[in-house]
């Protein structure tokens, strides 16, 4: 398979649109594209399971290098292994359901699209890419289009907003920038990840390399303390932006910890884990506890989102092969479950016109559709068996819990409180908006969603039952993953 059409297929999707002459085009060209991405990361993850069947054992598959500078050394070098799979398939499932979401735009809609399209093929190109140059260039692609998303299409403080996250992620690029720098200096002049992670660098060197890629990464996942760009972020972007900000782009945070700061300097993981641990288990507890004290939809899921990625992060921390399989699980859950919450609030707020708890109430006379939608991936959120996000935290519970010293287990319980905390907020607001008594008339006269909103949610609760109820297929693409990881961790 050549993966260069995961790049191809984008630019030429987004090129289309701009060449489109009214709306209907630019909506249908979009769509058309963005199926087509879907279907070739469906096919992709199918050739990957087969080659794997057939006893391929090849760390990276699907390789392919194009020399684009030779000093110093840039090539477009890319492959995949099943965390690669499993985030291009996250990416093309939200894009869908994004450009769904969004079919009411009228302002703009021509480069709307384009930018979220550009969104997607910086996603695609930081997952497969092999080179830590290109890599980063794909990073910062996806950067831009998140600040004029919030900037022109957003709403209340939008202009704020969009200033502190391209400040605060420009800041976290600028350390991992840093961080590339000294690998490529030190360990023979190479950007590739492949041939970096055959160089043995010096204990010494690890310690100050890591935290800058860690903490550069970490602002992108909304690391505790560098996670106050995700609420105002999450509660100016329009939906489709807000479902990718949460779904695809923190996770572009979580891979690099993984992919770059994890694999490539071990021991530097080694000897911050502790801190690691700690700063993930204040952000899970804080995400909580700050969640169930907002009063807008959109705050709600965003602090919750900060919750829920402290637990990939902690998964990280521990450095067990079961919790790291766990933090992979829980980036593809908590992509799929935060996008269709925000997808279900911009579904709520088009027809109220609040985002405000209080000001909600008895819509599941109006909205039956939206208001089951919003009950069940409530229900994925507090970690309801059957659902995604109770396959992913229990996985990186049981990893954490492998760790036999009284620190580690100390930090999974108060973890593991956080569902108790999760569980307030939660049922509070699905009960308050869908089940409470109506508070405006007007709202249930708005009506049920459209058939592009029915689709965009079918298309993400297809992926959350898909992971609750049968996680194997995610396991057994993940598992390899962790376990190279972790032989790297133990000096093999």
């Amino acid at each position: 398979m050549n993966l260069l059409l995961f790049i191809a297929i984008p630019l030429l999707t987004a090129l289309a649109v701009l060449l489109c002459r009214n709306q209907e085009q630019v909506k249908w060209t979009a769509l058309v594209g963005s199926l087509a991405q879907l279907v070739l990361s469906v096919v992709l993850l199918l050739l990957y399971n087969q080659e794997r069947s057939t006893g391929n054992s090849m760390q990276m598959l699907f390789e392919e290098s194009y020399v684009l500078f030779s000093n110093p050394p840039i090539n477009f070098h890319f492959g995949v292994d099943g965390l690669s799979v499993a985030m291009i398939l996250l990416t093309s499932f939200v894009l869908v359901a994004g450009i769904l979401v969004s079919w009411n735009i009228e302002k703009m809609t021509k480069e709307f699209y384009f930018l979220l399209i550009l969104l997607a093929l910086g996603a695609y190109g930081f997952f497969i890419s092999l080179d830590l140059f290109i890599l980063f260039f794909f990073l910062e692609i996806s950067v831009i289009p998140k600040y004029l998303l919030i900037g022109i299409w957003g709403s209340g403080r939008k202009e704020y907003s969009a200033n502190k996250l391209a400040l605060m992620l420009m800041g976290g690029s600028a350390l991992i920038l840093v961080g590339i720098l000294l690998l490529y200096f030190n360990a023979g002049h190479s950007f590739d990840i492949t041939e970096l992670a055959q160089v043995t660098l010096g204990s010494r060197l690890q310690q100050i390399i890591f935290p800058l890629l860690f903490l550069g990464f970490g602002v992108f996942t909304a690391l505790f303390p560098l996670h106050t760009w995700v609420p105002d972020g999450h509660s100016s972007a329009p939906t489709a932006g807000s479902m990718f900000l949460a779904g695809i782009s923190m996770k572009l945070g979580g891979y690099g910890c993984l992919r770059v700061a994890t694999y490539l300097l071990p021991e530097g993981a080694k000897q911050y884990a502790d801190i690691i641990i700690v700063l993930s288990a204040i952000a899970i507890l804080y995400g909580a506890f700050a969640t169930m004290m907002q009063k807008d939809l959109k705050y709600i899921n965003a602090y919750s989102s900060v919750s829920h990625v402290g637990f990939s992060l902690l998964g990280i921390g521990m450095l067990t092969q079961t919790a790291i399989t766990g933090a992979m699980m829980q980036m593809v859950s908590h992509g799929v479950m935060t996008a269709l919450f925000f997808a279900v609030i911009g579904m709520i707020y088009d027809r109220t016109h609040t985002r405000q708890v209080n000001e909600m109430g008895g819509l599941m006379k109006g909205m039956p559709f939206a208001m089951t939608v919003f009950f069940l991936v409530g229900l994925c959120s507090l970690g309801l068996p059957g659902l995604s996000g109770f396959v992913a935290e229990m996985t990186v519970f049981m990893g954490s819990w492998q760790n036999a010293d009284t620190f580690h287990r100390v930090a999974t319980i108060a973890a593991c409180m956080s569902i108790v905390v999760t569980a307030v907020y939660i049922l509070r607001a699905i009960g308050k908006v869908a089940m409470g008594p109506v508070v405006n008339q007007d709202h249930i006269a708005a009506g049920d969603v459209r058939w592009n909103e029915k689709m965009a949610a079918i298309i993400l609760l297809a992926g959350i039952l898909a992971i609750g109820i049968a996680p194997q297929w995610l396991n057994k693409l993940l598992s390899p993953t962790a376990e190279i990881i972790m032989n790297r961790l133990n000096g093999h």
